[in-house]
């Protein structure tokens, strides 16, 4: 299968799904057309096999990395590894667009990206905004000079600078637009400075979510709301901790239980698991459907894991490991979240100042959220 007939069905899915952005037709010209996610793509790419990454080299396996390259709206292609884990990656396209939605992008404003990675998401900005309105910092050298070499290919013109983009980059500021594309805990007080009254700041927090924030008038503070839910890389030098197989594998089951806990709300109703985020942000949680059923596996990165796995109208079992019962500080905040009233995903937003970062339901007024 041709590059081009990936491009296509990468496109239908994306269609199928409604996640092309309405409100910014811009950005499916320019993902499918003007700024194709392959030329920005590095001839080695990384895949997990079931017990290790593995390389996937596009002379040698020129259709596997193709597949990597256009796999589904929903899938990264990891583009580096550090320590055996990923430190880079092409982000999945329907994160890309939604991100670049967010942003408000116009032909004119001057942006500021941190994390250039390989670049093609600086380029995505470049043919919007157009030539020389754009900066993009990364903290890899090799990155950078990567991220240089596929923009210049590409006719795209945008600096990309060798920094720490928690810093931002004073030198181009101020801003109208600023976008990252790794997670923070806590957005840097650098980016609202460098921004112009105003602005627009979109960033994933926390590596669950992304929130658009907008600079006050007074440039005090920046406030704005959840947009959306994907999982992202921290910045980097970051300990992302251990993964769930490698924190199993070291601590076997210890507790096993029943419960009627609906364990697909933890998938189905991103509310929920947005919240156990905000309350609960060392413990992990993803979901999925495994052989023995609908699962939603949890683990704190060091000690402790769970699994809890649904068996019809039956209820769950719950398997932990580890010092801590994971699954029962999540039920703990699960009735908290139901007792505050079951917040929805865009009813959440944050407020950031030079001296705190709330995150807040409903109203900015409310406060922090402490359901």
């Amino acid at each position: 299968m041709r590059l081009d007939d990936r491009r296509a069905r990468l496109a239908e899915a994306m269609d199928a799904q409604g996640l092309w952005p309405a409100d910014s037709p811009w950005v499916r010209r320019a993902i499918l057309e003007t700024v194709p996610r392959h030329a920005f793509a590095p001839d080695s790419l990384w895949t997990w096999d079931g017990t290790a990454y593995v390389s996937v080299d596009r002379a040698l396996q020129p259709e596997a990395w193709a597949d990597l390259v256009y796999a589904g709206p929903y899938d990264s292609a990891i583009t580096q590894l550090g320590d055996g884990l990923p430190t880079s990656s092409l982000s999945c396209v329907s994160v890309v667009a939604d991100m670049l939605d967010s942003l408000i992008l116009e032909p004119g404003h001057r942006v500021l990206e941190v994390g250039a990675g390989m670049g093609w998401n600086a380029g995505l900005l470049a043919h919007r905004a157009g030539p020389g309105r754009v900066t993009s910092v990364e903290v890899d050298a090799e990155l950078v000079a990567g991220a240089r070499q596929r923009m210049n290919a590409a006719g795209l013109e945008a600096a990309v600078e060798l920094g720490d983009g928690n810093a931002g980059w004073e030198k181009a500021a101020p801003y109208d637009r600023l976008i990252a594309t790794y997670a923070v805990e806590t957005v840097p007080w650098r980016w609202v400075e460098q921004m112009r009254p105003g602005g627009r700041i979109v960033a994933p927090w926390g590596r669950l979510g992304h929130v658009a924030l907008t600079v006050a008038e007074d440039g005090r503070s920046a406030t704005g709301w959840v947009q959306g839910l994907g999982m992202f890389m921290p910045s980097r030098g970051v300990d992302q901790g251990r993964e769930f197989r490698a924190v199993q594998a070291d601590h076997g089951t210890h507790r096993t239980r029943r419960t009627t806990r609906e364990v697909r709300r933890l998938a189905e109703n991103l509310g929920l698991l947005f919240s156990l985020r905000v309350t609960h942000p060392d413990i992990r949680i993803t979901t999925g459907e495994t052989e023995h059923g609908f699962t939603a596996r949890l683990h704190d990165g060091s000690h402790s894991w769970a699994t809890v796995t649904e068996h019809g109208p039956d209820g769950a079992t719950v398997r932990e490991g580890g010092p801590r019962d994971l699954f029962s500080e999540a039920e703990a905040g699960w009735d908290q979240w139901e007792r505050n009233g079951a917040t929805e995903l865009y009813d959440f937003g944050m407020t950031v100042t030079h001296d705190r970062q709330d995150v807040w339901a409903r109203t900015p007024e409310s406060g922090a959220y402490c359901p």
